[in-house]
């Protein structure tokens, strides 16, 4: 899926970069000194010429060889003084603009964490790992680069303007006549050029989410031979980013054509003009040497015009892209309680977890789409396992992930010991709910990394020790370095087994008051599945707990039952009511018979 925007009509470049200006500020500083150190620079490369003029009306016509040298080493004295000037103008700006990219992209980072699963669910990871890295570094570089000799070389091409009028202002006309359709023509090239950098931009995020899905589904890929077919979408793909970045090199053609054509026809005209006037006595030699030379001395500011407003035409789209993640609203802190559907009723708590009318649309769903959750009216009693069953796609996912605010209710109102959730703050929240899901995501860290991450920083080596005992996952002490083993990237040096019963000792490990296990043992074998639930009844022993459960074993874990069908709750007993008296939870049972007898 691809997030591509059209540029708007009236999107204004500079309006855009000046949204940089919270992370440039604290180098300002920095930034203002270096542009003044090359502006001095290139004003320096405008002196040379009036040394040459000296040189050719003095010491040439008079055949003074001492002052010929004399000249000679202002000239490479200029030269050196300029060079160095650009240097240091490099080193003021290296460090600050690395700390103003590293700044902005902490931001990002930050922001990604704090933005809402929704969010999540409509933007592909390609698309904001580009923004991540391929944009920030056009920004460091238009920072460093464009946006320094923007200023440099429109003072330059000013300072050179006077000079050149002021040797002789006929000649100077020549060579400014061009000036008056350049700019008209630039005008015209950045309008088409932002629409062409922001589609080339987003079709790099495009081809990232191709590669970062490639990468992660290696094992799909290889399984089900579509390795030919995953490249033809890559080349496709990387065909249509070739195709796009072709068209912005045509345009950059075009433009740096003509801004290289206009001024030399221009000073070839005036190179013309200024050899007549010498040879009539119109005009000194040394006078029409300093002109020229200060001519070719400006094309270079002039020729890179094309150049530098291309690049600060994809400094702005990426901007733009930045900002769009960034304007994101995160997700909401403490809100006000919402009123309960059953506000005529007297005002009491309840402990426990409690589902009151909770109703649930997704955020992208139409107005005329059905909810998800309709009314659900469920209370999970202190210290009560409640098992949550229902046919594929009826919402049990869904309605787990509403406890600790993965996705806000849309109506109605959920309680932990009375306590709206929405009046909670998400860190306390989030303390208090643990949950594990069915398809466990494990990073790039340490076994013990990965479980103390439900600990909040708070659990030791026995509490580790503990959850993987109640998880049953022994099988770490036969890795490398035991618990110090890094699990590499998705864990998937792991068996699925092995990756979701460390998902459940994350889930346990710091002792919470509410858990939420979506359906936790589907990829355990029979016997480690026995093995896990007679630790884990000593863990639901103490805490409320709902679980989605898809097998009759996982049912059995709970004290009571409640069967969701199409987005409602249809019957809430125990396992055995809801056998003799439901028939659609019978059927959805009806695997479990022989076993159930058995046991």
């Amino acid at each position: 899926m691809s997030t591509t925007q059209a540029t708007p009509d009236d999107r204004s470049v500079v309006r855009s970069l000046l949204r940089l200006w919270p992370y440039v500020r604290p180098v300002r500083a920095r930034l203002f000194s270096a542009a003044v150190v090359a502006i001095v620079a290139s004003c320096l490369s405008l002196v040379i010429p009036l040394v040459l003029k000296w040189l050719v009306d003095g010491p040439v016509a008079e055949r003074d060889v001492g002052g010929v040298w004399l000249g000679a080493l202002y000239v490479l004295l200029l030269g050196i003084a300029e060079a160095v000037l650009f240097g240091f103008r490099r080193w003021l700006v290296a460090r600050p603009l690395a700390g103003v990219e590293a700044s902005m992209r902490a931001d990002l980072f930050r922001h990604l964490q704090r933005l809402p699963v929704a969010f999540h669910d409509r933007w592909p990871s390609g698309q904001l790992l580009s923004r991540g890295t391929t944009d920030l570094m056009l920004l460091r570089m238009f920072l460093a680069f464009p946006l320094t000799f923007l200023l440099v070389n429109g003072v330059t091409i000013l300072a050179g303007a006077a000079i050149l009028l002021v040797q002789d202002w006929t000649l100077g006309l020549i060579l400014l006549v061009p000036a008056a359709p350049l700019v008209v023509l630039l005008f015209l090239f950045e309008k088409r050029f932002s629409v062409t950098a922001r589609a080339a931009q987003d079709q790099v995020g495009d081809l990232t989410t191709v590669v970062e899905e490639s990468v992660l589904g290696i094992r799909i890929v290889k399984g089900f031979g579509r390795h030919r077919s995953q490249a033809a979408a890559f080349r496709a793909l990387a065909a249509r980013l070739r195709g796009t970045e072709l068209v912005k090199a045509r345009m950059l053609a075009g433009i740096w054509a003509v801004i290289m054509a206009a001024p030399e026809l221009a000073i070839g005209a005036a190179l013309v003009l200024g050899t007549l006037q010498v040879s009539e006595g119109e005009l000194s030699a040394g006078t029409l040497v300093a002109f020229l030379s200060t001519a070719l001395a400006l094309r270079w500011p002039v020729e890179s015009i094309g150049f530098l407003l291309a690049m600060s035409q994809e400094a702005a789209t990426a901007t733009d892209r930045f900002f769009e993640v960034l304007d994101a609203p995160e997700e909401t802190g403490a809100e006000p309680a919402k009123p309960s559907a059953r506000a005529g009723m007297p005002a009491h708590t309840v402990e426990g977890l409690v589902f009151d009318a909770v109703e649930f649309r997704y955020p992208d769903a139409g107005p005329a789409s059905p909810p998800v959750l309709q009314r659900i009216d469920l209370h999970v009693r202190p210290g009560e396992t409640m098992a949550l069953v229902g046919a594929t796609g009826s919402g049990k996912t869904t309605l787990t992930a509403l406890v600790p605010r993965l996705y806000e209710v849309t109506g109605g109102r959920i309680t932990l010991d009375g306590r709206d959730i929405a009046a909670m703050p998400r860190d306390e929240l989030r303390r208090l709910v643990s949950m594990a899901f069915e398809e466990p995501t494990l990073f790039s860290a340490s076994v013990a990394e990965n479980v103390l991450m439900g600990a909040d920083g708070k659990a030791g080596d026995e509490q580790l020790r503990r959850a993987l005992d109640v998880a049953q996952a022994g099988f770490v002490d036969a890795l490398p370095q035991g618990v110090r083993t890094q699990v590499g990237e998705q864990g998937l040096s792991l068996s699925g087994g092995q990756r979701q019963r460390l998902a459940l000792a994350r889930a346990v490990v710091g002792g919470p008051r509410f858990l939420v296990l979506d359906d936790p043992l589907s990829a355990l074998d029979v016997h480690t599945e026995a093995l896990v639930e007679a630790a884990l009844r000593r863990v639901l022993q103490d805490t409320t707990a709902l679980v989605v459960a898809h097998r009759p074993s996982t049912v059995l874990l709970a004290d009571r039952v409640a069967l969701l069908s199409d987005g409602r709750i249809t019957a809430v007993g125990t396992h055995h009511e809801l056998l003799r008296d439901n028939a659609e939870y019978a059927w959805l049972m009806s695997g479990s018979h022989a076993e159930e007898h058995v046991r």
